[in-house]
């Protein structure tokens, strides 16, 4: 039972978690005799709600469960930064796990900081620090739910946590995915708006995001990028959980990440998608997984209504 008033209570109200929680749920004491400590209740909360997976694309969390896990919950910081730390003391000016009042990494970072419990007194008392790569480090005098609670509802700030704020925030539990890309033949890009409100020189960026996204909702954003007129946009289909980049920063394509279950569909409905948007497609490139989509169909060879095709 989750306490309505909680901090992963207002978590969950901003965040849904997912159906089911990569790596979230195992034997919590021989978890903990394992550690050498018992570790936070907020904490175990937190895994059994949402298991291993990332939160705004900028923390990815830890959890002691599973043979497979990349980012399991383990006291390695003696082992990994100790000889650094025997040269650099001044970098390094907390102990670690299982030091007496040690760090405690409970989640990293998008780009490899540490978010870890300053494992001084009772667990449910432990502080989170921010250890980065730079040895910067930012103390917050709270557990690891009131930090993300803080951290995702804005009450909590962070220069060493780099999300997509122009996104709402979200959470991808880290299951398999496939990733395909879709190359597109280049388009011809209006010269002037004039043009394209007459049909001539194709549509503009704007209008073919819009009308992949129609195709393809319900959506959300996951933030995008610009420079010097190369742009990529973020989103997922929220019905499915597909993950899309449009894109012309490396050429102009789709990038799809699916669940291999749903190659297909996810094909169908992409397919379709390009139809709508007036492209070609040139290739499909397997970038990660079993997924073929094929040698090079036109985008009109093989129409879905939508991302819940069969």
């Amino acid at each position: 039972m989750i306490d309505e008033h909680s901090p992963l209570a207002r978590i969950i109200e901003r965040v849904p978690p997912p159906a089911e929680a990569v790596n979230g749920r195992g034997d919590w004491a021989d978890a903990e005799r394992s550690l050498g400590t018992r570790l936070p209740d907020d904490y175990k909360r937190l895994v059994e709600t949402y298991g291993r997976g990332d939160f705004w694309g900028a923390l990815c969390l830890c959890t002691p469960f599973g043979d497979d896990n990349p980012v399991r919950l383990e006291a390695d910081l003696v082992e990994d930064f100790g000889p650094l730390r025997e040269s650099w003391p001044e970098e390094y000016p907390y102990p670690f796990f299982p030091e007496p009042g040690g760090l405690l990494t409970w989640a990293i970072t998008d780009d490899s900081a540490q978010l870890c419990w300053l494992t001084e007194g009772p667990p449910e008392s432990w502080p989170v620090v921010i250890w980065s790569r730079d040895s910067d480090y930012e103390r917050f005098d709270c557990g690891a739910a009131a930090f993300l609670d803080g951290w995702i509802n804005g009450r909590l700030s962070s220069e060493l946590l780099h999300p997509e704020r122009e996104a709402a925030p979200w959470f991808d539990a880290a299951i398999e995915r496939d990733h395909v890309y879709v190359r597109l033949e280049e388009p011809e890009e209006p010269e002037e708006p004039e043009e394209a409100e007459e049909g001539g020189g194709g549509l503009p960026y704007a209008e073919r995001l819009r009308i992949l996204r129609d195709a393809l909702a319900p959506t959300a954003d996951r933030g995008g990028y610009e420079y010097d007129g190369r742009r990529q946009d973020h989103f997922v289909v929220t019905d499915t959980g597909w993950q899309l980049t449009y894109e012309t920063a490396y050429g102009h394509q789709l990038r799809v990440a699916f669940p291999p279950a749903d190659s297909e569909a996810a094909r169908r409905a992409v397919l379709a998608a390009v139809h709508r948007m007036g492209c070609a497609v040139r290739s499909f490139g397997t970038v990660h997984g079993t997924s073929f989509w094929g040698p090079s169909p036109g985008p009109s060879a093989d129409p879905s209504p939508g991302p819940s095709a069969a």
